[in-house]
């Protein structure tokens, strides 16, 4: 079956494949929930994007530029207060480390125990045009998302689930290299479904990325670099994980201006 995604580009369109799942991020794969005949309920849009620097617990939608050079004088600063250490073996490393995909029981991050899963949550954080399904809060069935990654926007559809993914920013298997094979379980549970560290992304663009770090890996949209350098430092600072020193650079030389 032919399939196609409607994609707005200023004008340019483009067709993408459905997308498998990949070590450090996770897709949006078929949950069992059909779309339920008819309208489904349509949800507030979310809002605008928001700068990270302004959303330090990464429950705002978006991941919007950092630009001028104040907050980027503050990007550098976070982005410098991180330590750093060579990435380790990646021996051990197994997905199931962090808790089972998109539990709503991953206790001390926000949006835990709402009732709606971690997945369901950040499409309707950073979906505009949100719509359920049918006698459902949670259940996003469509959306309009502006990626980040990319600069386009996805129309995206419950039945092509992969054309929009949900992106570790600091990748599991990345934070398993750097000390998080020696944390308790709960403390994994929490990176994996923390919002701060959760982005839906074009499924392209995330399968791209990988596992990697900044220094080899960063947002085709080079507008957002310096926020996607923040987020990256956020995460990293709360739960007190080193980055390499390649990547430690990488996210300094996207905030200089």
């Amino acid at each position: 079956m032919r399939r196609h995604r409607r994609i707005r580009t200023g004008g340019a369109a483009g067709a993408v494949l459905a997308l498998a799942l990949v070590t450090g991020c996770e897709g949006l794969g078929a949950d069992g929930d059909a779309p339920a005949s008819g309208a489904g309920a349509e949800a507030p849009a979310s809002g605008h994007a928001v700068s990270p620097l302004k959303n330090p617990d990464g429950t705002a939608p978006g991941l919007a530029p950092v630009t001028g050079d104040g907050p980027q004088a503050e990007a550098r600063k976070l982005i410098d207060g991180l330590t750093t250490k060579g990435r380790g073996p990646k021996t051990g490393y197994d997905r199931d480390k962090f808790g089972y995909a998109w539990m709503d029981t991953a206790d001390g991050v926000p949006l835990a125990r709402n009732g709606c899963d971690t997945r369901n949550d950040l499409l309707k954080r950073d979906g505009q045009k949100v719509r359920f399904r049918s006698g459902s809060d949670c259940v996003v069935i469509a959306m309009t998302l502006d990626d980040p990654y990319t600069g386009t926007s996805i129309e995206w559809r419950k039945q092509k689930a992969g054309e929009v993914q949900i992106d570790h920013v600091v990748p599991l298997s990345y934070s398993w290299q750097m000390g998080s094979s020696r944390w308790p379980e709960s403390k994994r549970r929490q990176l994996a479904n923390d919002p701060l560290n959760l982005l839906p992304v074009e499924g392209r663009a995330n399968s791209a990325k990988r596992d990697a770090g900044p220094a080899t890996w960063l947002p085709p949209s080079k507008p957002v670099r310096c926020a996607y350098a923040v987020r990256f430092a956020q995460v990293a600072a709360k739960y007190e994980l080193a980055v390499t020193k390649a990547d430690k650079a990488m996210m300094s030389e996207q905030c200089q201006g």
